[in-house]
């Protein structure tokens, strides 16, 4: 067995705001979507980097984690720039959980909700100094 991608959906009461934030806040482009009802069913985005993700309505199978008293999806974002990828998820209406700052494990990394209740880990790998054997 293989598994060749795994692509979230992230489940939003609001699919179309949703869309336009992580437009702005991640530069990601709207591929497709795909409406029944009314509803957002399925848009598909890609991000600069190539990555993909979906977003869509909640709805009687798929219930907004925020209406029932939950969080959303924990997500991570490996990026270059942490820090100007956290101020422009806020500036786009996010909000921050806990700054971008150089953590004891090697990474530097924030925290991010959007407004869909979806917590963000923005960060980047700190590189280690070299050590004595390293050449």
């Amino acid at each position: 067995m293989s598994i060749e991608q795994i692509i979230p959906k992230l489940i939003v009461e609001g699919a179309d705001a949703a869309i336009g934030y992580y437009g702005e806040a991640f530069g990601a482009t709207l591929v497709q979507r795909h409406e029944a009802g009314g509803r957002v069913v399925f848009a598909e985005l890609d991000l600069p980097g190539g990555e993909t993700f979906t977003v869509k309505d909640a709805d009687e199978f798929d219930r907004d984690p925020m209406r029932i008293g939950g969080r959303g999806v924990l997500l991570t974002v490996v990026t270059a720039d942490p820090d100007e990828i956290a101020r422009r998820m806020v500036v786009a209406g996010g909000e921050v959980v806990f700054e971008v700052a150089d953590q004891p494990y090697g990474a530097r990394q924030g925290r991010v909700r959007d407004p869909f209740g979806h917590e963000w880990i923005v960060g980047t790998a700190i590189p280690r100094p070299p050590g004595p054997g390293d050449r």
